[in-house]
């Protein structure tokens, strides 16, 4: 098979995006999920006589997967475990978000084994991304959920542009949020949401860009001013701590939701392991238990640990959405911060959105886009923005707003979907559940589902609240 050129994408909130470098006609074909457009950075150049790969074009080493799968999972989550362990107690938080930890990445791994196993049964040419592994596992399960097959991809691709353009209202807020912060110490007072009329215009212009080929330095440049934000707002937390009994051990039973649904928002990065693991020289070094997955999860973990805990004991109930809208105002350090971390979300803005623009758009212009589909792309490409500047116009609570976008979407493709295909894949293949595997599965989905329903039902009650 020909080599064929590519172009590398990588940010910070959970999408390792890589394309070839078409024409711009074509530069939506191929892309009919997230997964898709994410696995396409692992095009192969040899296939075997059985149809699988045996050799990828730029395979990846251990530590380069590790690198990819930091970036991946540390975005804008990570600054709101401040307010997710607020919501939780100094105590209950640190312990659940390991465990928390432990879940997602055991439905990761249900997800790989599922991907896996598809693969091998219908021989294709690479493993399929997870909507089409969940479509799949239902097309190849019992006769009575055949027929369900085409409406699970539709119900995952659905919930990935739920989360994406979620995500793509935090940042609108977010960036807002500091914007504002920037301009009341120069005494230049107007309100967030006028600021938010600013934010749309630059966010607006730079979703213009139709090719992922031009993304590529705003995604590098996004990921160093990210790393050094984080990295001077951390150093920021651990100035005169005060002590842990000054903090509540265990939140109200009204605010562990607000916790869960946050908290679960900063652990989606299940869409990046297929990729992951697809591009890497030995693919089996990903699922090992000192293998990439589990190892950098860890990591992660930690990270988020760390920065929730110094978060709420530094600033206490008084913590932010974003820990950069508690750094002391007035100070170049903190006009620093707040000034790299915007510019790394703006950057990042459009790259989230190139997800559902993929996912959506090509049914749309097949049936609407005959005639002038560049036009008609550019319209509808504002049109999405345009969406997601009013949903953050009508929920300016930065921390409510990821809360809820967790509860929402997150949580069922973090903690519902893996689970249910493992027990659909198994069922069909061994004419029965084991029932410590039946059990297992079963309290995972609870806690998807329990987190979903009071998840929502709290964020939507708190925003209420707010105005």
């Amino acid at each position: 098979m020909k080599t064929q050129e590519k172009i590398n994408i990588s940010h910070i909130s959970g999408a390792v995006v890589a394309v070839n470098d078409q024409s711009v006609e074509e530069g939506y074909k191929g892309f009919a999920s997230r997964q898709q457009s994410l696995e396409s950075k692992s095009h192969l150049d040899n296939v075997s006589t059985d149809g699988h790969p045996h050799h990828v074009t730029h395979p990846t080493s251990y530590l380069d997967t590790l690198l990819h799968l930091f970036r991946g999972n540390i975005g804008s989550g990570l600054l709101a475990m401040g307010d997710a362990f607020k919501n939780g107690g100094i105590v209950f938080s640190p312990i659940m978000t390991a465990v928390l930890g432990i879940i997602c990445v055991h439905s990761q791994h249900l997800l790989l084994n599922c991907s896996e196993e598809m693969y091998r049964k219908t021989k294709r040419a690479k493993p399929p991304g997870f909507a089409d592994t969940v479509s799949l596992v239902f097309q190849y399960g019992p006769a009575r959920l055949k027929p369900l097959a085409p409406a699970m991809k539709l119900l995952v691709n659905t919930f990935l542009c739920i989360t994406q353009l979620g995500f793509c209202c935090v940042y609108i807020v977010f960036i807002a949020n500091n914007v504002k912060m920037i301009c009341d110490q120069y005494d230049i007072h107007i309100g967030l949401s006028v600021h938010m009329i600013f934010v749309f215009v630059p966010v607006l212009l730079i979703c213009m860009i139709r090719n992922l080929k031009y993304l590529t330095p705003f995604s590098t440049l996004a990921n160093v001013l990210m790393a050094i934000g984080v990295g001077a707002v951390l150093y920021e937390a651990t100035q005169d701590l005060p002590s842990v009994e000054s903090r509540v051990y265990l939140a109200s039973w009204y605010q562990l939701p607000l916790y869960f649904g946050t908290a679960v928002y900063a652990f989606e990065g299940i869409g990046l392991v297929l990729p992951l693991k697809n591009e890497m020289r030995n693919p089996e070094q990903f699922q090992k238990p000192l293998g990439v997955l589990n190892v950098g999860m860890v990591v992660v973990a930690s990270i988020f640990i760390t920065v929730g805990f110094l978060g709420y004991l530094k600033w206490g109930e008084d913590v932010a959405g974003s820990l950069t809208l508690n750094l002391k105002p007035g100070y170049v350090i903190s006009m620093t911060v707040q000034i790299l971390i915007t510019l790394a979300m703006l950057l990042t803005y459009p790259l989230q959105f190139y997800v559902p623009v993929a996912i959506t758009w090509p049914a749309l212009r097949k049936k609407y886009g005959q005639k002038s589909p560049v036009m008609k792309e550019y319209v509808y490409r504002s049109i999405l923005v345009l969406v997601t500047f009013m949903l953050a116009e009508s929920i300016p609570q930065l921390g409510l707003f990821i809360s809820l976008v967790g509860a929402v979407s997150s949580t069922a493709l973090a903690l519902m979907f893996p689970p249910i295909i493992q027990l659909v894949y198994t069922y069909q293949n061994d004419n029965g559940i084991p029932p410590l595997m039946g059990l297992k599965n079963a309290c995972i989905i609870l806690l998807g589902v329990f987190i979903f329903i009071t998840g929502t039902y709290e964020s939507i009650a708190s925003i209420v609240r707010a105005f």
